[in-house]
Protein backbone atom coordinates (compact mmCIF):
# COMPACT_ATOMS: atom_id res chain seq x y z
CA UNK A 1 0.00 0.00 0.00
CA UNK A 2 1.33 3.26 -1.19
CA UNK A 3 1.86 5.19 2.18
CA UNK A 4 -0.26 8.80 2.62
CA UNK A 5 1.27 12.34 2.08
CA UNK A 6 2.79 13.87 4.69
CA UNK A 7 0.82 16.76 5.13
CA UNK A 8 3.88 18.91 7.46
CA UNK A 9 5.95 18.57 3.90
CA UNK A 10 4.30 21.27 2.40
CA UNK A 11 4.19 24.67 3.06
CA UNK A 12 2.29 28.09 1.71
CA UNK A 13 5.09 29.49 -0.16
CA UNK A 14 5.72 26.35 -2.69
CA UNK A 15 1.51 26.45 -2.86
CA UNK A 16 1.25 30.17 -3.58
CA UNK A 17 3.91 29.98 -6.17
CA UNK A 18 2.23 26.58 -7.31
CA UNK A 19 -1.00 28.77 -8.00
CA UNK A 20 0.95 31.25 -9.66
CA UNK A 21 3.21 29.07 -12.54
CA UNK A 22 -0.76 27.40 -13.08
CA UNK A 23 -2.11 31.46 -13.29
CA UNK A 24 0.29 32.70 -15.56
CA UNK A 25 1.50 29.80 -17.30
CA UNK A 26 5.34 29.71 -17.06
CA UNK A 27 7.75 28.62 -14.16
CA UNK A 28 9.70 31.55 -14.78
CA UNK A 29 6.57 34.16 -14.30
CA UNK A 30 5.30 32.45 -11.29
CA UNK A 31 8.86 32.79 -9.65
CA UNK A 32 9.04 36.49 -10.34
CA UNK A 33 5.87 37.02 -8.90
CA UNK A 34 6.80 35.36 -6.04
CA UNK A 35 10.37 37.05 -5.52
CA UNK A 36 12.07 33.30 -6.16
CA UNK A 37 14.73 32.72 -7.78
CA UNK A 38 13.98 30.22 -11.14
CA UNK A 39 16.24 27.52 -9.56
CA UNK A 40 14.23 27.61 -6.60
CA UNK A 41 11.14 27.48 -7.83
CA UNK A 42 11.72 24.83 -10.11
CA UNK A 43 13.35 22.69 -7.15
CA UNK A 44 9.72 23.88 -5.35
CA UNK A 45 7.86 22.58 -7.64
CA UNK A 46 9.80 19.24 -8.36
CA UNK A 47 9.91 18.61 -4.42
CA UNK A 48 6.18 19.05 -4.05
CA UNK A 49 5.32 16.32 -7.27
CA UNK A 50 7.51 13.93 -5.22
CA UNK A 51 5.31 14.68 -2.01
CA UNK A 52 2.17 13.88 -3.45
CA UNK A 53 3.69 11.52 -5.70
CA UNK A 54 1.77 13.25 -8.68
CA UNK A 55 2.98 15.14 -11.97
CA UNK A 56 1.10 18.01 -11.47
CA UNK A 57 2.64 19.85 -14.63
CA UNK A 58 2.71 18.94 -18.02
CA UNK A 59 6.31 20.87 -19.37
CA UNK A 60 6.61 22.05 -22.98
CA UNK A 61 8.43 24.84 -24.77
CA UNK A 62 4.82 27.08 -24.74
CA UNK A 63 4.89 26.96 -21.00
CA UNK A 64 3.48 24.49 -18.30
CA UNK A 65 -0.24 23.69 -18.00
CA UNK A 66 -2.23 21.42 -14.97
CA UNK A 67 -2.46 17.66 -15.26
CA UNK A 68 -5.72 16.52 -13.66
CA UNK A 69 -4.30 15.86 -10.31
CA UNK A 70 -2.70 19.93 -10.83
CA UNK A 71 -6.21 21.00 -10.84
CA UNK A 72 -7.09 19.50 -7.49
CA UNK A 73 -3.52 20.91 -5.71
CA UNK A 74 -5.01 24.53 -7.05
CA UNK A 75 -8.40 24.31 -6.02
CA UNK A 76 -7.47 23.01 -2.42
CA UNK A 77 -4.92 25.98 -2.15
CA UNK A 78 -7.10 28.44 -3.36
CA UNK A 79 -9.78 27.33 -0.20
CA UNK A 80 -6.83 27.49 1.77
CA UNK A 81 -5.46 30.97 0.96
CA UNK A 82 -9.04 31.73 1.67
CA UNK A 83 -9.48 30.48 4.81
CA UNK A 84 -6.13 31.42 6.15
CA UNK A 85 -7.23 35.40 4.74
CA UNK A 86 -10.20 35.37 7.17
CA UNK A 87 -8.30 33.64 10.40
CA UNK A 88 -5.63 36.31 9.91
CA UNK A 89 -8.71 39.21 9.64
CA UNK A 90 -10.63 37.84 12.46
CA UNK A 91 -7.31 37.55 14.75
CA UNK A 92 -6.91 41.36 13.72
CA UNK A 93 -9.96 42.25 14.36
CA UNK A 94 -8.99 41.03 17.92
CA UNK A 95 -6.60 43.29 17.84
CA UNK A 96 -8.43 46.24 17.31
CA UNK A 97 -10.74 46.22 19.65
CA UNK A 98 -13.49 44.00 18.06
CA UNK A 99 -13.80 41.14 20.41
CA UNK A 100 -15.96 38.90 18.74
CA UNK A 101 -17.22 38.47 14.79
CA UNK A 102 -20.47 35.90 14.13
CA UNK A 103 -21.33 34.87 10.52
CA UNK A 104 -25.99 35.28 10.37
CA UNK A 105 -27.01 34.00 6.96
CA UNK A 106 -30.68 35.10 6.69
CA UNK A 107 -33.25 34.57 3.92
CA UNK A 108 -35.08 37.72 2.43
CA UNK A 109 -38.42 37.62 4.66
CA UNK A 110 -35.95 37.75 8.02
CA UNK A 111 -34.05 40.59 6.87
CA UNK A 112 -36.96 42.15 5.96
CA UNK A 113 -39.21 41.89 9.22
CA UNK A 114 -37.13 40.72 11.98
CA UNK A 115 -33.84 41.15 11.75
CA UNK A 116 -33.45 44.74 11.33
CA UNK A 117 -34.39 46.08 14.99
CA UNK A 118 -32.85 43.32 16.31
CA UNK A 119 -29.95 43.63 15.12
CA UNK A 120 -29.39 47.10 15.51
CA UNK A 121 -30.13 46.59 19.32
CA UNK A 122 -27.80 43.86 19.78
CA UNK A 123 -24.98 45.80 18.07
CA UNK A 124 -25.85 48.80 20.38
CA UNK A 125 -25.49 46.73 23.27
CA UNK A 126 -22.22 44.79 22.09
CA UNK A 127 -20.68 47.57 19.81
CA UNK A 128 -17.55 45.69 20.61
CA UNK A 129 -18.74 42.57 18.11
CA UNK A 130 -18.83 42.09 14.56
CA UNK A 131 -22.15 40.65 12.55
CA UNK A 132 -21.62 40.33 9.15
CA UNK A 133 -24.73 39.70 7.54
CA UNK A 134 -25.33 38.01 4.25
CA UNK A 135 -28.65 37.22 2.16
CA UNK A 136 -29.27 33.55 0.85
CA UNK A 137 -31.75 31.44 -0.10
CA UNK A 138 -33.09 29.21 2.99
CA UNK A 139 -31.09 25.93 1.11
CA UNK A 140 -27.90 27.89 0.69
CA UNK A 141 -27.82 28.83 4.31
CA UNK A 142 -28.57 25.31 5.78
CA UNK A 143 -25.67 24.10 3.71
CA UNK A 144 -23.44 26.79 4.89
CA UNK A 145 -24.22 26.07 8.56
CA UNK A 146 -23.51 22.38 8.25
CA UNK A 147 -20.10 22.94 6.21
CA UNK A 148 -19.22 26.29 9.14
CA UNK A 149 -19.36 28.89 6.72
CA UNK A 150 -21.97 30.26 8.93
CA UNK A 151 -22.16 30.73 12.60
CA UNK A 152 -26.34 31.53 12.47
CA UNK A 153 -28.59 31.29 10.21
CA UNK A 154 -32.39 32.36 9.86
CA UNK A 155 -34.58 31.12 7.38
CA UNK A 156 -38.25 29.64 6.94
CA UNK A 157 -39.17 26.67 7.80
CA UNK A 158 -40.41 24.19 5.00
CA UNK A 159 -36.52 23.55 4.21
CA UNK A 160 -34.83 20.17 5.42
CA UNK A 161 -33.12 20.83 8.60
CA UNK A 162 -30.89 17.42 9.45
CA UNK A 163 -28.25 18.19 11.71
CA UNK A 164 -29.03 21.72 12.57
CA UNK A 165 -30.63 22.45 16.11
CA UNK A 166 -33.52 25.27 15.14
CA UNK A 167 -36.05 27.43 17.12
CA UNK A 168 -39.36 29.21 16.10
CA UNK A 169 -38.56 32.97 16.73
CA UNK A 170 -41.27 34.60 14.44
CA UNK A 171 -44.62 34.15 12.12
CA UNK A 172 -45.40 34.97 8.39
CA UNK A 173 -48.55 34.67 6.35
CA UNK A 174 -48.24 33.41 3.05
CA UNK A 175 -51.03 35.55 0.27
CA UNK A 176 -51.82 35.33 -3.32
CA UNK A 177 -50.65 38.39 -4.69
CA UNK A 178 -52.07 39.45 -8.67
CA UNK A 179 -52.46 42.08 -10.55
CA UNK A 180 -56.04 44.45 -10.35
CA UNK A 181 -56.20 43.12 -13.93
CA UNK A 182 -55.87 39.17 -12.93
CA UNK A 183 -58.81 37.15 -13.41
CA UNK A 184 -59.24 36.24 -9.42
CA UNK A 185 -58.54 40.13 -8.37
CA UNK A 186 -61.75 40.31 -6.39
CA UNK A 187 -61.10 37.24 -4.58
CA UNK A 188 -61.27 37.51 -0.85
CA UNK A 189 -59.72 34.48 -0.16
CA UNK A 190 -58.47 31.38 -2.15
CA UNK A 191 -57.36 27.80 -1.85
CA UNK A 192 -53.92 26.64 -3.27
CA UNK A 193 -55.62 24.06 -5.27
CA UNK A 194 -57.38 26.52 -7.20
CA UNK A 195 -54.37 28.68 -7.97
CA UNK A 196 -52.82 26.23 -9.46
CA UNK A 197 -55.22 26.71 -13.09
CA UNK A 198 -53.32 29.87 -13.15
CA UNK A 199 -49.22 31.19 -14.54
CA UNK A 200 -47.24 31.63 -11.46
CA UNK A 201 -44.19 33.99 -11.06
CA UNK A 202 -41.84 32.51 -8.95
CA UNK A 203 -38.72 32.11 -6.58
CA UNK A 204 -35.32 30.85 -8.17
CA UNK A 205 -34.93 26.89 -7.66
CA UNK A 206 -33.83 26.69 -4.06
CA UNK A 207 -35.67 29.06 -2.18
CA UNK A 208 -37.83 27.36 0.77
CA UNK A 209 -40.64 29.18 -0.49
CA UNK A 210 -40.58 27.75 -3.86
CA UNK A 211 -39.80 24.34 -2.24
CA UNK A 212 -42.79 24.42 -0.19
CA UNK A 213 -45.36 25.63 -2.78
CA UNK A 214 -44.04 22.75 -5.41
CA UNK A 215 -44.34 20.48 -2.56
CA UNK A 216 -48.12 21.18 -1.64
CA UNK A 217 -48.36 21.16 -5.42
CA UNK A 218 -47.17 17.79 -5.46
CA UNK A 219 -49.43 16.32 -2.66
CA UNK A 220 -52.66 17.49 -4.74
CA UNK A 221 -51.34 15.72 -7.82
CA UNK A 222 -50.84 18.71 -9.74
CA UNK A 223 -47.91 21.50 -10.83
CA UNK A 224 -47.01 24.62 -10.83
CA UNK A 225 -47.28 26.89 -14.06
CA UNK A 226 -44.16 28.38 -13.52
CA UNK A 227 -43.98 31.38 -16.00
CA UNK A 228 -41.16 33.17 -14.67
CA UNK A 229 -38.27 33.09 -11.86
CA UNK A 230 -36.29 35.60 -10.41
CA UNK A 231 -34.49 35.99 -6.99
CA UNK A 232 -35.98 38.04 -5.10
CA UNK A 233 -39.37 39.41 -4.08
CA UNK A 234 -38.88 42.85 -5.33
CA UNK A 235 -39.32 41.29 -8.31
CA UNK A 236 -41.42 38.85 -8.25
CA UNK A 237 -43.97 42.02 -7.14
CA UNK A 238 -42.77 43.55 -10.50
CA UNK A 239 -43.50 40.75 -12.89
CA UNK A 240 -47.18 39.96 -11.10
CA UNK A 241 -47.43 44.03 -11.86
CA UNK A 242 -47.56 42.97 -15.20
CA UNK A 243 -49.92 40.79 -15.05
CA UNK A 244 -47.20 37.69 -16.19
CA UNK A 245 -49.01 35.49 -13.16
CA UNK A 246 -49.42 35.28 -9.57
CA UNK A 247 -47.24 34.75 -6.85
CA UNK A 248 -47.45 33.52 -3.18
CA UNK A 249 -45.39 35.54 -0.98
CA UNK A 250 -45.20 36.50 2.97
CA UNK A 251 -47.03 39.43 3.44
CA UNK A 252 -45.17 41.08 6.08
CA UNK A 253 -41.69 41.17 3.97
CA UNK A 254 -43.48 42.21 0.72
CA UNK A 255 -46.35 45.16 2.24
CA UNK A 256 -44.50 47.69 0.67
CA UNK A 257 -44.00 46.95 -2.32
CA UNK A 258 -47.33 45.54 -2.72
CA UNK A 259 -48.59 48.63 -2.03
CA UNK A 260 -46.41 50.68 -3.92
CA UNK A 261 -47.44 48.38 -7.39
CA UNK A 262 -51.18 48.51 -6.40
CA UNK A 263 -51.35 44.91 -6.21
CA UNK A 264 -54.51 42.88 -5.03
CA UNK A 265 -53.56 40.42 -1.92
CA UNK A 266 -56.04 37.40 -1.52
CA UNK A 267 -56.09 35.04 1.83
CA UNK A 268 -54.61 31.41 1.08
CA UNK A 269 -57.02 29.43 3.13
CA UNK A 270 -54.46 26.46 3.37
CA UNK A 271 -53.34 26.19 6.87
CA UNK A 272 -49.63 25.72 5.92
CA UNK A 273 -49.78 29.32 4.26
CA UNK A 274 -48.72 30.21 7.93
CA UNK A 275 -45.32 29.58 8.73
CA UNK A 276 -41.90 29.54 11.64
CA UNK A 277 -39.35 31.79 10.76
CA UNK A 278 -36.42 29.39 12.75
CA UNK A 279 -33.10 30.20 13.69
CA UNK A 280 -30.43 27.57 13.47
CA UNK A 281 -27.09 26.76 14.45
CA UNK A 282 -25.11 23.53 13.76
CA UNK A 283 -25.61 20.24 16.15
CA UNK A 284 -22.53 19.64 18.32
CA UNK A 285 -21.07 22.59 16.61
CA UNK A 286 -19.27 24.97 19.33
CA UNK A 287 -20.44 27.76 19.04
CA UNK A 288 -18.14 31.57 19.75
CA UNK A 289 -19.16 33.67 22.83
CA UNK A 290 -20.52 36.45 20.84
CA UNK A 291 -22.08 33.51 18.46
CA UNK A 292 -23.92 32.66 21.64
CA UNK A 293 -24.61 36.31 22.99
CA UNK A 294 -26.27 36.58 19.65
CA UNK A 295 -28.69 33.76 19.47
CA UNK A 296 -29.74 34.68 23.06
CA UNK A 297 -30.58 37.87 21.72
CA UNK A 298 -32.65 36.88 18.43
CA UNK A 299 -34.33 34.77 20.80
CA UNK A 300 -35.22 36.96 23.65
CA UNK A 301 -36.44 39.68 20.68
CA UNK A 302 -38.91 36.81 19.46
CA UNK A 303 -41.00 36.88 22.24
Amino acid sequence: MKPQMNPARIDFVTLKLFCAIAQSGSITKGASECHLALSAASRRISELEETVGLMLLDRSAKGVALTPAGHAVMQHSLRLFQGFEQFSNELNEFAKGSKGHVRLWANMSSLTEFLPSALASFLKEHPEIQVEVEEQLSGDIVKALLDGIADIGVFAEGTPTTGLNTQVIGHDELVIVCSQDHAIHSRKSISFEECLEFDFVGLNRGSSLLELTSRHAERLNKHMRLRIQVRSYDAMCQMIAVNLGIGVLPYQACAPQIKALGLKVIRLEDAWAKRNLLLAIKQDGRQSPASTLLCQHLISQSH
